[in-house]
């Protein structure tokens, strides 16, 4: 059985490197390979020199820089397709694999798959390193007239439902990816992961959360962001439009296939927020 590893990365040479030995330093399960496909998109630290050098194994495709995460995950993820795996580990760069990360998730998806009779994708819950909180993991949206609200799900000692997922570490079947495909190419950086998650559930597939956290990851907070209030209007509009904000081309793109009918109210609803804040 063989997992391939899909990993972007940009100018994060120290988190990438220690992603990567986090990475090897796993338990793999009898019978399992690992290749890792990993995007360096145009970083400019040395970064594709440094993983070439402590990890010779690991295959590099080398972006432009502007592929950001989305863009640069779905070129990692056609690169694996090519080749045929078993399964398709998506992995941020800035998560750090416990050691026994690997072996929950493949044993939490074989055990699923003998229950539910179909292969199911498997989510890991990430952790703060500091204060042990949740940080990334699946998501559910706890109220239907929220179309585009979504609260993370705490893991148990067992697989726990969820709807869709953060793509921090998540453990994709190629059942899965042969009927889903792969991420949306009209996204640039976020919103992938949750519209693969909510395309796959639509499809027919179930998604859960593996038992306990499969390792840690610092939650992104608001600042510098267009959702930051100390800066000012202006300096926020243009955040929202950048790739890494909001732009209207993948928010257009998202609402319109995840909300329903009152798709046009769930579109516009953030940059009228927006306009109209303190």
């Amino acid at each position: 059985m063989r997992i391939s590893v899909l990993i972007t990365c940009h100018n994060r040479k120290a988190k990438t490197l220690a992603c990567l030995d986090a990475l090897f330093n796993n338990t793999v399960p009898e019978g399992y390979c690992l290749d890792v496909f990993l995007v360096d998109d145009g970083s400019t630290d040395g970064t594709e020199q440094a993983t070439h050098e402590h990890y010779p194994q690991v295959n590099i495709i080398t972006g432009d820089g502007s592929l950001y995460w989305n863009g640069g995950m779905r070129v990692a993820f056609a690169a694996a397709m090519g080749k045929g795996y078993d399964y398709y580990l998506w992995l941020n760069d800035d998560t750090l694999l416990y050691p026994t990360a690997i072996e929950t998730l493949v044993k939490t998806a074989r055990i699923l798959r003998v229950k539910q009779g179909k292969n199911v994708i498997v989510v890991g819950s990430a952790q703060d390193p500091n204060n042990g909180l949740l940080t990334y993991g699946g998501v559910i949206r706890p109220r239907k007239w929220k179309a585009t609200t979504f609260d993370l799900i705490a893991p148990h000692d067992v697989p726990v439902e969820c709807e869709t997922m953060n793509g921090n570490c998540v453990l994709v079947p190629n059942e899965v990816a042969q009927v889903v495909g792969n991420m949306e190419p009209k996204f640039t950086h976020a919103m992938g992961d949750t519209d693969y998650g909510l395309r796959a559930g639509e499809a027919g597939f179930r998604i859960f959360i593996a038992p306990g956290f499969v390792g840690t990851c610092g939650r992104n907070d608001a600042s510098g962001t267009f959702n930051d209030r100390t800066l000012p209007l202006v300096a926020r509009w243009k955040k929202m439009m950048q790739p890494k904000g909001l732009p209207p081309g993948s928010w257009l793109v998202f609402t319109r296939r995840h909300t329903g009918l009152l798709w046009p109210v769930f579109f516009a609803w953030p940059y009228v927020r927006l306009l109209f804040s303190r």
